[in-house]
This record gives structure tokens, sequence and C-alpha cells, in this order.
């Protein structure tokens, strides 16, 4: 199925090409005309077994190119097994997703900075992104046990390295304290920037003191945060407006949301955003934007948002695709990464779901390609997805 999405969009580049023409500008033009393909999916079921731990919760994918794997965090915290990520192997050779083109060939157990595996729900790992050498992985963190987020990175044996620090204003003293986090609305996204320079995430909803979690009617006033991986620290933050969740449930009690759930930098000014919505009866709504942070404030330097909005300009985003018009049934799908180039010159996008260890749901992997019709250039490098 073919859908073309009238956006700007940064070219998606192979690994090792060099852009030799049109260096004058610092910055990417990015194309008008993108089309997407769906190219194929898998399906794990829920109890799907790997080395004696259960294969679900999978929130987060990234690739890496020079083994072409790709490595998926399991939300599980520490209950059912160890926190862990998995590493599995996905059959594009044919320029297709095959139904059984899936295989999990590793389990990484991840380890505290005492060389030990973390204690159960002492965490609640969501996001991972790929550096060359090394993934970070993120936690949301659990506000009722007053557990703080956390953004760390591992050696691709599970070992700690470094845990970056987390802005005050994320945190919160207690559950009763109104700033900080929502639980279960935290950091839900990593990504890199193709140079490694860079790392971005962001909140799912809003922060307590920032504005309302998303509703039918409301969008959610999500921040965006930076590191400069050089010197470790935060240095720019940035507003991102969800949308509203997109259908109501019949009854306005029943669970209901929507949120930001992953991000694919392009460059440090280029992201690609995933939202899912989902209401009890409705089911799931799957959005794909292009972000470009170029015209919004730099907001980190204030601590709260509420009462300030309409005096903030938000990043732009604009909507790619919609993955219901692909007419296949939506699971969970939180993460996203780049694949390889295919043999046609098309760009592999994956897309992953979480399958919550729940019965009446499923793991699910989908395959796109996507295309960029180039206007000009000025973009060098690797992107490592």
């Amino acid at each position: 199925m073919n859908v073309k999405a009238k956006t700007i969009l940064i070219l998606f580049l192979g690994w090792g090409i060099l852009l030799l023409a049109l260096m004058a500008e610092s910055r990417i033009t990015l194309a008008e005309d993108i089309d997407f393909n769906f190219i194929g999916k898998v399906t794990l079921p829920t109890g799907f077994l790997f080395k004696n731990t259960e294969v679900g919760g999978l929130s987060g994918m990234t690739y890496n190119p020079y083994k072409q794997v790709y490595y998926a965090i399991s939300d599980d915290r520490s209950s059912q097994a160890p926190a862990r990520f998995y590493t599995l192997k996905i059959d594009l050779s044919s320029d297709t997703l095959p139904p059984d083109g899936v295989e999990i060939i590793a389990k990484t157990t991840l380890l505290n900075s005492d060389g030990e595996p973390f204690a159960e729900m002492s965490l609640d790992p969501e996001a991972i992104a790929f550096t060359g050498e090394s993934v970070f992985i993120s936690s949301e963190g659990d506000v009722q046990r007053s557990q703080p987020p956390f953004i760390k990175e591992f050696s691709l044996n599970g070992e700690e390295l470094r845990s970056l620090p987390i802005p005050d204003k994320f945190l919160s003293a207690s559950p009763e304290e109104k700033r900080g986090i929502r639980n279960n609305f935290s950091l839900e996204s990593l990504t890199l920037t193709p140079d490694n320079r860079y790392l971005f995430t962001a909140t799912e909803n809003a922060l307590l003191q920032d504005g309302e979690a998303a509703s039918p009617t409301a969008g959610s006033p999500c921040r965006i945060l930076r590191y400069n991986l050089k010197t470790g620290q935060p240095d720019q933050e940035f507003l991102y407006i969800s949308d509203p969740i997109v259908i109501a449930p019949r009854f306005p009690k029943n669970f209901q949301i929507n949120g930001l759930v992953d991000l694919l930098a392009l460059d440090e000014d280029h992201l690609l955003a995933l939202e899912r919505s989902f209401a009890l009866g409705v089911g799931y709504t799957i959005k794909l934007f292009e972000v470009s942070l170029d015209g919004g404030d730099r907001i980190q330097a204030m601590d709260r948002l509420k009462g300030e909005l309409l005096n903030i300009s938000p990043v732009r985003k604009t909507l790619l695709l919609n993955l219901n018009t692909l007419n296949i049934t939506l699971d969970n799908i939180e993460g996203l990464t780049f694949g390889p180039i295919l043999s046609d010159g098309r760009r592999a996008l994956i897309f992953i779901s979480d399958n919550n260890f729940n019965s009446l749901q499923m793991t699910q992997i989908l395959a796109l390609v996507i295309r960029a019709g180039l206007q000009r250039l000025s973009l060098i490098g690797i992107h490592l997805g």
C-alpha cells in the first residue's frame, strides 16, 4: 500500500554515503514528497519464550547497522525476569518482511552500577538508543514509589557505564508534590543525532507543573529534552504539544490516553515523533510526525509552564503518516527505528508494539519503506538509527 504525505522531510541516507554536492549550507533542506510503503509485519504471541524469559513489553527499538541487528528493550520491571533487552534479526533481504522474518538471537540482562541485575520494581525501562558501541536506556521511574526516572548508558553486555543527570524540574520529592513527571507518562523516548553529539528524550505528557494530560479536547504540553553528550549535561528543552486523544471512549470514565511515545533524530534540528492514542472500546491510533525545532522557544530556564503556554512558541510538527490508513490492525505501537537501505535505494522504517504482557494483545513488528524526493542537500554523515 502506498501512502503519500506532502511535507518537508530529510532524505534518509545509507551508511557511509558522502554527499559531496551542495555543501555550502550547514542546514538540511528537506524533501517535499514522501512515499511510504508497507512491506510486511510479524506478530509474536503473548507468552512467547526465549531463554526462559517471556518476550514482551517491547517498548523501544534501535538498529545496529554494523552487525545488522536490532536491540529491543523490554519494560518488564524485573518482575517476570531481570530487566533486559533482546537482540533481533529482521529479514528484509527480499525488500519485504515475511511472516517469519524476525528472529530473536540473544537476551542481555541489565546490570546496575554494582554489577548486579536490577531489583524487582526498581526501574521501568522504556526506550533504547544505539551509540555505535553501547546503548542508552531510559526508565520512566515510579512516582508512587518515589523512584526518579533515569537515562543510563550500558555496554552491549549490559554493564552500566554512566548515568546522565535529570533536571530537577522533572523530579518530585514525594507523590503528594504537584511537580515533576506524571506517573507512567515520563521519559518514553530516546534518540541520538547521526553524529552522536546529542541525545534527545521527551515526556510522554506534561510535567505536573506544566499542564494537563491529553484529553479528547486538548493535547498535552510535553517537554523535549536535549543532552550534549560531550559534556554529559542537558542543554536545551522545547515545548511539544501532543494531539488530543483521537477518538473518545463511549463512556468518559473509560481508560483513554494519547502521548509522545518515541523520537527518531534526523539531525540536531529535525526529528520524527511517534504518537500513540488509545481509548477503551475504540482501539489504537498511531501517528508519525516530522518535527522541526527551528522557531521553537528554548524553555530550559522555565521551571513551570502553566499560565505561560500562550507566550511560548512550540516546536513545529507536520503529520507524515497515520498508520491506521495502512488498513492493518494496530496494537500498542510505542517504538520506531530506521533499518537498512534496501536494494532499490529506499530506507526501511521499523515499528514495534508493547503488548503489556497481556494475553489479549500481541508483539507486533511492522516494516515500511520510505523514499524522499530530494530538492537539495547539505548533510554529510551516517545515520545509525
